[in-house]
């Protein structure tokens, strides 16, 4: 079966194709629209359709949407209740829901030639789900599913018996820790819905002093469940105005929500090991891409591995909803391939624009070894290989790299990608070098825990150790990264560090870089040294003499 799955009703639309159970592609709507996260998450944006990624995903299969034998479309609109019974102050919601229900006039409207009766409703949840049970690595595994909402819950929690998902418990809203989180970022003046890995990078500069308070508005209760509803932020810290600066009763109000969320998902997990059993845990949705609380969960938690599915919001809800399709047709669905399921360009693509463009290049004899060169005279370079990555992190395909050893790269990067001085910068790390280094579950390929630096490493690497002595690490296996991984080893040689800072190729409220357009636009606009982008290098001085 042809299938593409659809993400469009809250945010982060995105598109998948799955064919025979085989994921071939999947992107996210920004990456073409060039619009942070596709669209805001409100009811009058419910009707906007991904068409951009999803002609792409068909065009990278070769096909049109007439040769599709279904759609997933990520919400069920029957599963849905009036938000007022919901206790949702969310007057417009009638709208969503309205629109959801249109979804397959408005699909076959953006693909011409579809047929809308091949549309299929897939509750947001059980797409959640199959997004880490069906497309991670381990099968007959738990699952927890955790965001803002779905049609009329926040949490899903289960087990994968092959394909087939067993439910074992589901929190009604209006409690949601995706809901509390989100208000939480507004309180703290950032931009709800798109800032919340702010508030957890601020949560290391506070002290959780208000968790006795939160502990009263946010719990397990004990059955798999959860109260998280009603807080009032304001009675524990005063709201922070956007563009102020932040105070320490900001930082400790952040560090205090970090902490009453990392133990209601222990207790969460812990119940679910109880009902479920079983050595491994797949997670999925917003919440999931908490790496703090996701590196309690593995370090504190019942299971053996944890594995989190990169595009773990709702953009991957796509690609859930067309793997659960293709399990309820007995498909056999495989695991994902990777993250990196997006565009890609030949030599040739790369080549023909650079030259329309007048940019001087050059194509040395080996761009990794050209890479490692700039970064060990630390410069700051583009990087731009391969197919772009699914989800929010830069994972060696569209990122900007950075030398490690010096502690002022950190406010440099921060510099040049216009954000906040607390935000942090990942490192990657060969695999083989990780565990020395590096306190935390290894493999980590898609950065999405934390890891505590040894002390002996500190010092070495600065630019990459958080206020609190962590850092989000990728690590690098040469069998899938093998260009990555020989970059590396080449800094390596020269440097004697086995690790690179790695963050996302764009500028503050700028999606990711996804085309080669792209990474022209952003190289000329920010002071990065060199862009490697295929295997060709674009020197600023050249550039702009």
């Amino acid at each position: 079966m042809r299938i593409l799955g659809i993400n469009a009703v809250f945010h982060d639309p995105a598109a998948a194709l799955v064919i025979d159970g085989r994921t071939v592609a999947a992107a996210e709507e920004e990456r073409f629209s060039r619009r942070k996260h596709g669209k805001r998450p409100v009811p009058f944006s419910a009707w906007e359709m991904p068409e951009l990624s999803a002609a792409w995903c068909l065009k990278q299969a070769g096909l049109t949407p007439a040769d599709l034998d279904a759609v997933a479309y990520s919400f069920d609109p029957d599963l849905a209740a009036p938000a007022d019974s919901l206790g949702l102050n969310d007057p417009w919601d009638h709208l969503r829901q309205e629109y959801a229900r249109r979804a397959p006039s408005f699909l076959a409207e953006a693909l011409p030639g579809l047929d809308p009766s091949i549309v299929r409703f897939v509750p947001h949840h059980m797409a959640h789900a199959a997004s880490a049970g069906i497309a991670g690595p381990h099968r007959d595994t738990a699952v927890l599913v955790l965001d803002g909402r779905g049609e009329s819950a926040s949490h899903l929690s289960g087990r994968y018996h092959g394909d087939q998902l067993e439910v074992l418990a589901a929190q009604r809203l209006p409690h949601s820790l995706g809901l509390v989180y989100e208000e939480l970022t507004e309180h703290l003046g950032f931009l709800r819905s798109s800032d919340e890995y702010k508030v957890m990078a601020l949560a290391s500069y506070g002290k959780p002093r208000f968790l006795p308070e939160l502990r009263q508005w946010v719990h397990s209760d004990g059955k798999g469940g959860f109260a998280a509803h009603g807080v009032e932020w304001a009675a524990l810290a005063p709201a922070r105005r956007p563009g102020t600066d932040w105070t320490q009763d900001h930082a400790d109000l952040a560090a205090s929500a970090q902490a009453v969320l990392e133990e209601t998902l222990l207790d969460l997990t812990r119940w679910l090991h109880a009902e479920a059993g079983g050595r491994e845990l797949t997670m999925a949705g917003g919440v999931a891409l908490n790496c703090v609380a996701n590196s309690r969960i593995a370090a504190e938690g019942p299971y053996e591995r944890v594995w989190v599915q990169p595009a773990a919001g709702d953009a991957g809800t796509a690609l859930g909803a067309a793997l659960h399709l293709a399990a309820a047709h007995d498909e056999s669905p495989r695991p994902m391939p990777g993250a990196d399921l997006g565009r890609g360009w030949s030599d040739e693509e790369i080549e023909a624009l650079l030259k329309d463009a007048a940019v001087p290049y050059e194509r040395p004899a080996d761009i990794a070894e050209e890479v490692a060169e700039a970064l060990a005279a630390d410069g700051i370079v583009a990087w731009f290989q391969g197919r772009s990555e699914y989800g929010p992190r830069a994972l060696g395909h569209r990122s900007l790299l950075a030398h490690p050893g010096r502690a002022e790269n950190l406010d440099r990067l921060n510099r040049v990608k216009g954000r906040e001085e607390f935000r942090p910068v990942a490192p990657m790390v060969a695999e083989r070098r990780a565990a020395e280094i590096f306190d935390g579950p290894v493999p980590s390929p898609y950065m999405l825990f934390v890891h505590d630096v040894a002390r002996e490493w500190r010092d070495r690497i600065p630019a990459v150790v958080h206020v609190d002595g962590t850092a989000r690490i990728q690590t690098v296996d040469p069998g899938s990264e093998p260009l990555v991984a020989r970059m590396l080893d080449a800094f390596e040689r020269r440097t004697g560090l086995p690790v690179v800072v790695n963050t996302s190729l764009n500028t503050a409220g700028r999606p990711m870089v996804d085309s080669p357009r792209d990474a022209l636009e952003c190289f000329g606009s920010s002071p990065v040294d060199l862009l490697a982008i295929g295997p060709f290098a674009v020197r600023r001085g050249k550039a702009f003499a």
